[in-house]
């Protein structure tokens, strides 16, 4: 592990005064623009010693001092303008031998936090791993000078003093423990002044390599006429039976495998670390540490054992002579249609050439099924990164991208970010998914927006592919902006689903609640299970009961920190927030009238699998959902168990739908359509339309035609009809009308800015008057501001003003400056400085 100290002395590290000036020489002629891991107005400069001049170089960490306190920032422009406006600090330390990200990672950055409106260091933030970003924890160094005569201290200063003298140095944590308080400078500051200790900062590289132990045989034994003289000739070796018999199983190992790691042998030995000690001890064995990668691969290899259909062919021919013209290429295919085969396809050509290769997945559920597929063609090209890896394991992964090693990587959205050095081509999959949009925290990127502009750096392809393409990138298809490519039959030309609506308006239950199980579905149910094959449900709720009410006076248990019902899970028996996690005990007396009787509305995922069991006991059913996948694994577990029939029914959220290939899933049904279909927003029928879609197109996909069970109240729902037909060339052609009639996008930019505090009547008053200040140029294109259907969120009150603005680059620009200077004027009053304003671009 690499530790950077520096000194500092006491009026330097608690009054704020700059450096001592030798540590930086007037005549430096360099400077460096370096981001920091922070929300900063601005990037900040720092000066370049001349000493470092040679090491400083863009994309680099280097070590500097914000406000006493250390940082690993990225060097990203080195120049030779000194700031008029103050004397940069000097750069402190070079913290690598060669750039860790490069320029076009850099660019990206910059044009996210332009277009996204956040800093760069918010995009650095979210770029980095975590063991990449650096900052400083103050030490307390006793000075030995100061003797232990503590007598002219006070209580708080003797008790610090006296823990200084036995441990020598001491963290700032364990100077908050001692003295039971938090704010402890003064303290310091008093210590510091009176000789006894001195402050040092330490900046720590909190990777480590991961080793482990191997075992070899030692050269003096390389040759077979000296080993057999060993196990021959060596009497205390034989005297030692399971000495001899660990050599024995070693020498084993080593032919078969080649390398033998000490676990490994001990494990399949049934030795001890003992017995193989004592081997080292005689000179037979070597016991050795290396470093050895977290991230197993396969062995390299291509292999390509399938024939693309004519339908596949002809679509592989037309985004391979598209891409001559057009830099993205929108492939819209019918689920089930071969999508992948293609993407496989493209990707050979591409590994030939040396290429890398970005395979994007909304979501880390589908990266489990898609790797193994992907690692029958690939072997150990293939690499996977997302959020579920450890920090350790991101940054190997990382310094395998850096250097090219790694050439095709699978992931979600944070792949984006990696240090690609040749990158050809970017396939986004399923690319109409939200999941693709960052809600919080910074930067709100949208993904696949931000995959076309950084393949254009490098004058990579885009091919973007779905069954529901969405409704922005069908539009930039149809009007020439993006290469159209169509793939409408399914693979093997197995029919599309046959759809099926069960109107819930005429079925009653004992509780006089929804529907959970309707007669139709439960014998289609159990005709699939007759002839062994499987069924996924979907209810995009999770938990056993959304919410429950009084049935004396109606009143509904809600969270006291967010304005939302709680949820009722039945498994850990709480209440639980789905927006800020907090758990609740049952209620069963109620608030509002004390009377004791409540029915649970609605339900969850929970709750349909409880009657599952109750209607199919022989029936093996599990559950897919945040509550029940957990760990890095628990995804790819579930979805092995699948695959291999070990379940016969699957119930779960979103999981369940995007993308997933199971091959003897016969029927599916959608327990709740109204629940899809019943939000007031203006993408509600085009997120209802795919969704829908993707889940019937789980089914029937491999022989016999599938079956899909659609529950709804409102029949009369008109995406229903364009649901039935798979016809999503009519949906389009009706929505697009609707966007533009009601001058929604694709016509228009959507950009929303978001007020919080924690009351009420401030926030609402900042939103009134942030939305005056903007109202004598955009007042044409402002919609609110007013409060969100739910308006308090871990006890911040929401205000929310929508800007509706036409296609105009230049109009757009001043409109995201004019909204960064009101957001200032507002915080420079008093009343409105701790009111969180947050905008968001092209919101979903």
């Amino acid at each position: 592990m690499q530790e950077y100290f520096f000194y500092t002395s006491k009026s330097d590290n608690l009054s704020g005064a700059t450096y001592t000036e030798h540590l930086f020489a007037e005549t430096t002629t360099h400077f460096a623009e370096v981001l920091l891991p922070l929300a900063l107005p601005k990037n900040y400069t720092w000066a370049v010693p001349a000493n470092l001049l040679e090491k400083v170089q863009p994309g680099c960490r280097v070590e500097v001092v914000l406000k006493n306190k250390k940082y690993a920032g990225i060097v990203k422009l080195v120049h030779t303008e000194k700031p008029k406006a103050f004397n940069p600090q000097p750069i402190l330390n070079v913290l690598d031998d060669e750039p860790i990200v490069f320029a076009n990672q850099l660019k990206l950055w910059e044009w996210l936090s332009d277009y996204y409106m956040c800093s760069e260091g918010e995009v650095m933030q979210a770029a980095l791993p975590t063991h990449f970003k650096l900052s400083s924890e103050t030490v307390l160094m006793y000075n030995d000078e100061a003797g232990d005569d503590f007598a002219h201290l006070d209580d708080e200063e003797f008790l610090v003093a006296e823990a200084l003298l036995l441990k020598k140095e001491l963290r700032l944590v364990e100077v908050q423990q001692i003295l039971e308080v938090s704010h402890v400078y003064p303290v310091i500051k008093k210590l510091i002044e009176k000789g006894v200790c001195f402050v040092w900062e330490d900046l720590k590289n909190k990777y480590t390599e991961k080793k482990e132990n191997f075992v070899t045989l030692h050269p003096e034994f390389a040759t077979e006429e000296a080993l057999s003289n060993l196990l021959s000739n060596d009497k205390k070796l034989q005297k030692a039976e399971k000495q001899m018999e660990l050599l024995l199983a070693f020498l084993h190992f080593m032919k078969t495998t080649g390398e033998v790691k000490q676990t490994d042998l001990l494990k399949k030995s049934n030795a001890t670390a003992a017995q193989l000690k004592g081997l080292a001890d005689k000179g037979i064995l070597i016991i050795e540490k290396r470093s050895v990668d977290r991230i197993k691969n396969l062995p390299k290899s291509i292999n390509i054992d399938f024939t693309l259909s004519e339908a596949q062919q002809k679509a592989l021919d037309e985004v391979k002579a598209s891409q001559q013209q057009k830099q993205v290429a929108l492939l819209h295919g019918v689920t089930s249609s071969g999508k992948t085969q293609i993407y496989v396809k493209l990707i050979e050509e591409l590994l030939a050439k040396g290429k890398q290769v970005l395979y994007m997945l909304p979501e880390i559920a589908l990266t489990a099924q898609v790797i193994r597929r992907l690692q029958k063609y690939f072997g150990g090209h293939i690499f996977i990164y997302h959020s579920k890896f450890n920090s350790n394991e991101r940054i190997e992964i990382w310094n395998k991208v850096k250097t090219g090693e790694a050439k095709i990587i699978l992931g979600a959205r944070s792949a984006l970010f990696l240090p690609f050095r040749e990158l050809g081509l970017v396939i986004c999959d399923e690319e109409h998914d939200s999941s693709y949009k960052q809600q919080d925290p910074a930067p709100r990127y949208h993904a696949r927006d931000a995959a076309i502009y950084f393949a254009s750096l490098f004058g990579a392809n885009v091919v973007l592919g779905s069954a529901t393409p969405s409704l922005e990138s069908y539009y930039n298809a149809s009007i020439g902006k993006y290469a159209m490519v169509e793939l409408l039959t399914r693979f093997g030309d197995v029919d599309m689903p046959k759809i099926e609506i069960v109107d819930t308006k005429k079925l009653f239950t004992k509780e006089k609640g929804k529907v959970i199980l309707s007669v139709p579905l439960q014998e289609a149910i159990t005709e699939s299970l007759q002839k062994k094959k499987q069924v996924i449900l979907f209810q995009n709720r999770r938990g056993y009961s959304p919410y429950q009410v009084c049935q004396t006076c109606g009143w509904i248990p809600h969270c006291h920190n967010c304005d939302v019902s709680l949820t009722f899970h039945k498994l850990s028996n709480k209440l639980v927030c789905h927006y800020c996690g907090t758990n609740y005990p049952p209620v069963h007396t109620c608030e509002a009238c004390g009377n004791h009787h409540f029915a649970q509305q609605n339900f969850g995922t929970e709750r349909v699998e409880e009657e599952l069991q109750e209607f199919f006991p022989d029936a093996k059913v599990s559950r897919m959902d945040m509550d029940a996948v957990k760990g890095k694994h628990g995804h790819d577990a579930l979805i092995q168990l699948f695959e291999q029939q070990r379940i016969d029914i699957l119930v779960g959220t979103q999981m369940v739908v995007k993308g997933l290939d199971f091959e003897h899933v016969q029927l599916v049904g959608i327990l709740d359509g109204d629940a899809i279909l019943g939000f007031a927003d203006f993408r509600v029928s085009e997120r209802g339309f795919q969704l829908m879609e993707q889940v019937s197109g789980r089914a029937g996909r491999k022989s016999e035609q599938g079956k899909v069970l659609v529950q709804v109240r409102n029949v009369n729902q008109p995406v229903l009809f364009f649901v039935q037909q798979h016809d999503y060339k009519s949906f389009y052609k009706s929505e697009i009308d609707s966007r533009k009639q009601f001058q929604y996008p694709p016509f228009t930019r959507l950009l929303q800015v978001t007020f919080k505090h924690k009351n009420p009547d401030v926030v609402a008053h900042a939103a009134r008057t942030f939305a005056q200040g903007m109202h004598s140029l955009y007042g044409q294109y402002i919609i609110g501001p007013a409060q969100p259907i739910i308006n308090k969120i871990r006890n911040l009150y929401l205000m929310e003003m929508m800007l509706k603005l036409p296609k105009d680059t230049q109009l757009i620009n001043a409109c995201k400056h004019m909204i960064q200077a009101q957001t200032a004027i507002l915080h420079n009053d008093s009343r409105f400085k701790s009111v969180m304003i947050t905008p968001d671009v092209d919101p979903y």
